[in-house]
């Protein structure tokens, strides 16, 4: 069967011999120092295992690998080493999960600094309007003079021109520090690139998404469709109801503005 996944090497650099495999496997922490022959190695992804051998290398940073069909592959040392301890799929999953619970806090850091930030600018760009007080424009004097042919004109009163009111920005909603209870509806099931895992993440977005008390409207969020979620095995334009904390940050590559964080107590109506 053909590896789908596979990155294909250009030129690279095989092995003349075991010798050069295992001194290079040595140095990459694949063997031990004492090792005086190589061993079978695994490549792990989306819960299959697949044997494979090291046939060659294109830099240190970079090991040549060969699958049982003779597809080549390009991988880092370091995550093939990963791939050899018998933990490696549990211990992903775990690190995950650890890192989904602590990017809601620098999540949320982030967004803190970058408001403070706009704010500060918004500050300075208010002072340096203010400076600036509006008057009178001044008159339009023609300097070209007349021509023979044509009498110069006669001078019309010049008045201040009206000063054109300024459009009104529509304000950003100011979005709670602290979790809130919502309504939405699901609008879709999706993914979105993850390049530091082998699978794209899951993400659920939303529509009509509001906050009950205060009123606030939102539009368009976000969150990851996480296990929790799957168990209420949701549909596209189920409504429900929750508790979350929401900040303002993008889904990639889709125009959605706000992410939805811990979502608890969700009831489908």
């Amino acid at each position: 069967m053909e590896h789908t996944f596979t990155i294909e090497p250009g030129g690279f650099s095989a092995f003349e011999d075991e010798d050069a495999l295992i001194g290079q496997c040595k140095e990459w922490g694949l063997l031990s120092d004492k090792a005086v022959k190589s061993k079978a190695f695994v490549y792990k992804r989306g819960g299959s295992t697949l044997p494979c051998t090291i046939v060659g290398i294109v830099d240190f940073m970079t090991a040549v690998i060969e699958f049982e069909n003779k597809q080549r592959h390009l991988i880092h040392p370091s995550l093939l080493k990963e791939m050899q301890a018998s933990t490696y799929g549990q211990r992903q999953r775990a690190v995950e999960t650890a890192e989904a619970e602590t990017s809601d806090a620098s999540e949320e850091a982030s967004l803190a600094e970058a408001v403070a930030v706009k704010e500060a600018l918004d500050d300075e760009t208010n002072e340096a309007a203010s400076d600036a007080k509006p008057g009178a424009a001044a008159p339009v004097v023609d300097k070209q003079p007349p021509t023979p042919d044509k009498p110069q004109a006669e001078k019309q009163p010049v008045t201040a021109a009206k000063e054109k009111p300024a459009k009104k920005k529509s304000a950003k909603p100011q979005l709670p520090e602290e979790k809130v209870k919502l309504t939405a509806v699901v609008k879709e099931f999706t993914t979105v690139p993850n390049h530091f895992a082998d699978e794209d993440d899951e993400v659920i977005v939303y529509e009509n998404v509001a906050i009950v008390e205060p009123e606030l409207e939102l539009g368009d969020a976000w969150s990851s469709h996480s296990n929790t979620l799957k168990k209420l095995e949701l549909e596209v334009g189920d409504a429900i109801t929750f508790e979350a904390k929401i900040v303002a940050k993008k889904l990639t590559k889709h125009p959605v503005p706000y992410k939805i964080n811990n979502p608890s107590k969700i009831v489908k109506q």
